[in-house]
């Protein structure tokens, strides 16, 4: 028999809510270093914007696959 599961306490929604707020800061934070990055890359002649569409192309279609054969996988009976 399960186990019946708690009902989060009014604490744990507002310890849940600052975890959200921590990671969107983190997430701010990380995509302004990146953008900062890549605005230095370009600016120094060093990648092209063309480049960067590229890899960018490149990186979305390989993690695409990766999740399509990880959903495959996940639906197929294990034999």
């Amino acid at each position: 028999m399960k186990k019946p599961t708690s009902i989060p306490s009014a604490w744990e929604h507002v310890q849940l809510g600052a975890m959200l707020a921590d990671l969107k800061e983190e997430h701010y934070r990380t995509v302004l270093t990146l953008s900062a990055l890549l605005e230095l890359l370009l600016e120094k002649g060093i990648v092209t914007v063309e480049e960067l569409q590229a890899k960018t192309s490149q990186l979305d279609n390989q993690m695409d696959e990766q999740l399509h054969k990880l959903i495959s996988s996940s639906l197929r009976p294990i034999q």
